[in-house]
């Protein structure tokens, strides 16, 4: 018998999930073409601001949590009882 696997980390359900977010980040930039919103200057007034920001600050994110790990890290045997 076949074991049965999650439903989550099946590959077919990944790139499933995978397209139907791309999709969703498309449709909602592409929504703001059609959206009246309120104009702004500069950076903020470009098309699809909110998406890109949204990313780096994402990335920023995890590459600080990367960085920060390097001081925090600690060995595997840090918890294991000392007999000295």
């Amino acid at each position: 018998m076949r074991e049965r696997t999650h439903w989550l980390v099946r590959p077919r359900t990944i790139r499933t999930l995978w397209a139907v977010f791309i999709a969703a980040l498309a449709l909602t930039v592409a929504a703001g073409a059609f959206v009246g919103a309120e104009e702004h200057e500069g950076l903020p007034g470009m098309f699809g601001f909110g998406a890109w920001f949204g990313f780096g600050a994402c990335a920023a994110l995890i590459l600080f949590a990367k960085g920060l790990g390097v001081f925090l890290k600690r060995p595997d045997t840090y918890y294991e009882r000392r007999d000295d």
